[in-house]
């Protein structure tokens, strides 16, 4: 069968699942959580090692408390995306029942320098992206699958009237480079780790972690507003408010350093708002700086208890 054709599947899959009463898919993502914590699932032995990283002045109670309620938000935020790829973007828009910093994106698009906006897995950040659409052309930076079904259906349920999807490999920069400066927005999650030789280490909840450069190289050569963006869950029924700040000017300093650790300070205090609502289920600190001596932190993770 041909990728987009079964990709066309999964998406009526998705689509009729969806359909169920919200309290049912509710209660399908706390059952999820709860089996990822009672399996030892790799969401529940990467998000307990994150939490020691990070929040090392817990004590275990109170990480214990935590990891659940990441868990939690994590299946939750796997079943509000699912409803968002599968309902009209105007019916997904009106869940936004807060918006703050609307005028600021707009002014940023509207003076024609570009616009980069900086968008940390908080929340639910495909709502996000169809925000983005929803003002004007916006090429959204992605991290393709490796199967190639995954991708046909990425470019299935993100797709539509100006969403352009960038993936990110090397051409993605000349590409981006293009659209800022036709004054245009793009979208990038910066706190995924890149490849080795792809970023520097800066710190990150106060641990050195490997972070792109892509946003301080894009800013720096064109002059394009950095602005952090997010869309944060504030009812249980798929409710959030967007907010929209400007990113401090070091972010597009020239030392590479430097503006990483601009960037990840702003990302960290996004993620502090709600830990629950931030992504600890992602391995951030797998590379270590060269000479450090340090190992791979999540390691012995990987192995049940």
């Amino acid at each position: 069968m041909k990728p987009h054709t079964t990709a066309r599947l999964a998406y009526r899959a998705a689509a009729l699942f969806t359909r169920l009463p919200w309290s049912w898919l509710r209660g399908f993502a706390a059952l999820l959580a709860w089996l990822w914590i009672r399996c030892n699932a790799r969401e529940s032995r990467v998000t307990r090692r994150n939490l020691e990283l990070a929040y090392p002045e817990l004590g275990a109670a109170e990480r214990a408390v935590l990891h659940r309620q990441v868990l939690r938000s994590t299946a939750m935020q796997a079943i509000e995306t699912l409803r968002l790829w599968t309902q009209p973007r105007e019916r997904n828009l009106a869940r936004l029942t807060e918006r703050h910093g609307e005028a600021l994106y707009d002014a940023a698009l509207a003076a024609g320098n570009g616009v980069i906006v900086a968008a940390p897995h908080f929340g639910n950040w495909e709502l996000l992206n169809q925000w983005l659409a929803s003002r004007g052309p916006v090429a959204i930076v992605y991290k393709a699958p490796e199967v190639e079904v995954g991708d046909a259906f990425l470019q299935l349920v993100r797709g539509g009237d100006n969403v352009r999807q960038v993936r990110a490999e090397g051409p993605a920069v000349r590409q981006l480079f293009k659209v800022l400066k036709d004054g245009g927005g793009t979208g990038i999650l910066p706190d995924q780790q890149p490849k080795a030789g792809d970023g520097v280490f800066a710190p990150f909840f106060g641990i050195e972690a490997l972070t792109m450069t892509l946003v301080n190289r894009l800013a720096e050569r064109t002059g394009a507003t950095v602005l952090y963006g997010w869309c944060e869950r504030i009812g249980p029924d798929m409710e959030f408010a967007l907010h929209i700040e400007p990113a401090a000017p070091a972010v597009a300093d020239p030392d590479p350093r430097t503006a990483a650790s601009a960037l990840n300070a702003g990302l960290e205090r996004i993620a502090r708002r709600d830990p629950a609502q931030y992504q600890w289920t992602y391995k951030r600190y797998t590379l270590r700086p060269p000479g450090s001596g340090e190992v791979d932190p999540y390691a012995t993770a990987e192995h049940p208890h």
